[in-house]
């Protein structure tokens, strides 16, 4: 029996009788925010978004009615605070408090972005104020089933009586953009109750159009740590769920939570925000660093703030990473990790996590295509119908890439299937049970591409009952998106994207990425509402130029010493900086590695040093942006704009002092010396937040 058969235990509703006009997608009303932003500056009045007005109607129809205070009001933030700030950019974490909507889900994703900036600045556009060009209005980005659309709000926001939010707000009562975030993302999709019910996982390729992988963790792979490893430091966004009471796919923090006795909240969403391995007395520990989003209630076993297992490492180690605060953050064991959580969703920027592959470019390719009854909506083949050859069909030509230097023998392709909703409201109908088959086609290899692309013609029915799947043990699943990574041969391959049942309309985008090989998809049966688009995604940071050397040089040398991080790093050939020669001393790297080295060994790991690489690509960043003279060093006022630049706030007596510390007889900073004097301020930065009780001061025992 076909394993997906089970998932028909479902009740779906019924297709209303006679229904023959396919549904299409309805897509957000696409407003100009600079038109609008400028018609009201030059009419002088505030914004008023009649297309998602302050009305009930924006809010819902259903259950979170029944949550609503009496006097519900909508009131523009200058009226619920008299200095309003749109986005406090000095905040590491986010300290926003979720509402009266229970999208925890939402949350969590959002806490994953405050680790890629860049990522954040581009879902939320920082040049926008309570002050300065003011008018009302507001805008978000998000991406939509394959375009990246901006979302117009007006700042009228649902309050209480007393003036309070009713849904997501900040820890500071003036800070705002949480709240109209919320509102856009919720006008994206229909209505505030739209987001009681929601994955991780959705929220994630909304804000960065990436590509996910979900891993169960109660069949983890045995290299999962090297997996988290090379999520933490790419361009990657994780989050996670706890075990339900009931088994259910999606995320609502439902009025009944239940807080367990271990401090973890049932069928609750978190953000994954960091791994170290650490060095304990019995041996090597691997730890989970992870985030409530509600900013409260932590884990209370080992490895908690008040664990004793702290007491198991050195003293610096401890307090670089041991943090005393209930602030909804808190470390774990790799093995409690799996123990307590169902799934770990892995948002990937550039689809090369998995891949062990080297080289820099990738292809990515998009179509948009529809199931229609009748005609393209064939079903699965575990429904034995003989229409399963009527689905849309995909070429896919895998080949080697042309910059490898040898041809690998399989290839990594990450293939992903993402249904839309046929309605305005994206709760509203269930979605369908969906899936692909990948098929191997060497037969047809001669022909491909320039005969079967005129020809027009489909794979026959004869093909399938003939063949087997590559994927034969393909899952259908009621989720907005499924994604699998394969390893290919070179070769022809068809992809067939279905729905479990026959007749079930949807639209849906298939999406497909391929590292170290061009990819190339046709359609065989040409319609005019599918369109191709194709991309190079490019590795920032310089991919994984770099990575096979490190590798290959951390297996000769597991930890490495002063003499041997000053090798490597005056070494390194930096393809994005051409004329760029470091020259750092041998003082510079003792100073670095006595930052770095959290267990005091008088080495750095592997580990240690992808965190200091990953700091040094940003500070090489910050470094040529602000050395407008291109002297190769920042004089005090080009370095106290890098500073800012970093996010980090010094005054201008420490960072003077810092020049004096670190610069030439001039005052006039190295890149060497900006590394140093950046890592110490972050680093003791760190420390100094993980021992404050207050923000105000710490109080030091000896060794500390």
């Amino acid at each position: 029996s076909m394993p997906f058969l089970l998932c028909l235990k479902k009740n779906k509703s019924p297709v209303p009788l006679g229904r023959s006009i396919f549904q299409k997608h309805t897509p957000p009303v696409q407003q100009n925010y600079q038109a609008l932003l400028e018609s009201c500056l030059k009419n002088k009045c505030l914004f008023t978004d009649d297309t998602f007005p302050a009305h009930i109607s924006s809010i819902g129809t259903g259950a979170l009615l029944k949550k609503l205070p009496q006097n519900l009001q909508w009131k523009r933030p200058h009226a619920l605070h008299k200095s309003p700030v749109f986005y406090a950019a000095n905040r590491k974490q986010l300290d926003l408090r979720q509402g009266l909507v229970e999208n925890c889900w939402f949350l969590a994703a959002l806490e994953a972005l405050t680790f890629h900036q860049d990522i954040l600045a581009a879902v939320v556009p920082q040049n926008q104020s309570f002050e300065r060009k003011y008018a009302g209005i507001f805008h978000f980005r998000f991406w939509h089933f394959g375009e990246w659309i901006d979302v117009v709000v007006d700042d009228r926001l649902p309050v209480n009586e007393a003036g309070e939010l009713l849904f997501v707000s900040s820890v500071y009562k003036n800070v705002f953009w949480g709240a109209l975030l919320e509102k856009a993302y919720a006008k994206l999709y229909g209505s505030y109750e739209d987001l009681q019910i929601g994955q991780v996982s959705e929220a994630l390729v909304d804000f960065t159009g990436g590509v996910n992988t979900r891993i169960k963790l109660a069949e983890a792979p045995p290299d999962l740590w090297d997996i988290l490893t090379r999520a933490t430091y790419s361009r990657s966004l994780m989050g996670c769920q706890t075990h339900l009471g009931v088994c259910s796919p999606s995320v609502s923090c439902i009025q009944t939570t239940k807080v367990l006795k271990n401090g973890l909240v049932a069928g609750h969403a978190y953000t994954v925000t960091g791994i170290r391995k650490v060095t304990c007395q019995y041996g090597p520990e691997n730890l989970v660093r992870l985030r409530n989003p509600w900013g409260k209630i932590e884990w209370k076993g080992d490895w908690s703030d008040s664990s004793y297992k702290w007491e198991l490492l050195s003293p610096k180690e401890k307090i670089l990473l041991r943090k005393k605060k209930e602030d909804g953050e808190f470390w774990m064991s790799l093995r409690d990790f799996k123990i307590h959580f169902v799934d770990l969703v892995i948002c990937k920027l550039t689809p090369d996590l998995m891949s062990q592959e080297d080289g820099k470019k990738w292809m990515y390719s998009l179509k948009s295509g529809r199931w229609v009854k009748g005609s393209t909506a064939g079903g699965s083949l575990g429904f034995c119908n003989g229409n399963f050859w009527m689905n849309p069909q995909y070429w896919l030509n895998v080949l080697p890439a042309e910059d490898s230097k040898k041809s690998p023998s399989t290839c990594n392709v990450v293939i992903s299937l993402m249904q839309k909703h046929s309605t305005k409201h994206r709760n509203r109908a269930p979605h369908l049970f969906i899936g692909f088959l990948l098929y191997k086609n060497t037969i047809l290899l001669p022909f491909f591409p320039e005969q079967y692309q005129e020809s027009n013609r489909k794979l026959p029915p004869g093909f399938f009952t003939r063949h087997q799947p590559v994927n034969k043990h393909q899952v259908f699943l009621d989720e907005r998106e499924v994604t699998h990574d394969f390893h290919l041969e070179p070769c022809v391959y068809v992809i067939v994207p279905s729905t479990l049942e026959p007749q079930q309309e949807s639209e849906f985008i298939l999406r497909v990425f391929s590292r170290k090989h061009i990819l190339r998809i046709f359609l065989l049966q040409v319609n005019d509402f599918f369109f191709d688009t194709l991309k190079e995604i490019v590795d920032r940071y310089e991919g994984k130029i770099w990575e096979d050397f490190f590798t290959k040089h951390f297996e000769q040398n597991p930890e490495i010493n002063a003499v041997q991080l000053q090798r490597i790093l005056n070494n390194i050939s930096w393809r994005n900086f051409q004329s760029f020669h470091l020259n750092f001393s041998l003082d510079s790297c003792q100073g670095i590695l006595a930052l770095l080295d959290l267990n005091a060994t008088g080495t750095l790991s592997i580990q240690e040093f992808r965190v200091l690489w990953k700091r040094l690509l940003f500070y090489l960043e910050v470094f040529q942006k602000r050395d407008t003279k291109r002297s190769g060093k920042l004089d005090l006022v080009e370095l106290h704009a890098a500073v800012q630049e970093t996010g980090i706030s010094l005054s201008n007596e420490v960072c003077n002092l810092m020049a004096i510390r670190y610069g030439d007889p001039d005052l006039q900073i190295s890149f060497e010396s900006f590394v140093c004097f950046m890592l110490r301020v972050e680093i003791m930065g760190e420390a100094f937040r993980n021992l404050t009780q207050d923000g105000k001061g710490i109080y030091l025992r000896e060794s500390e």
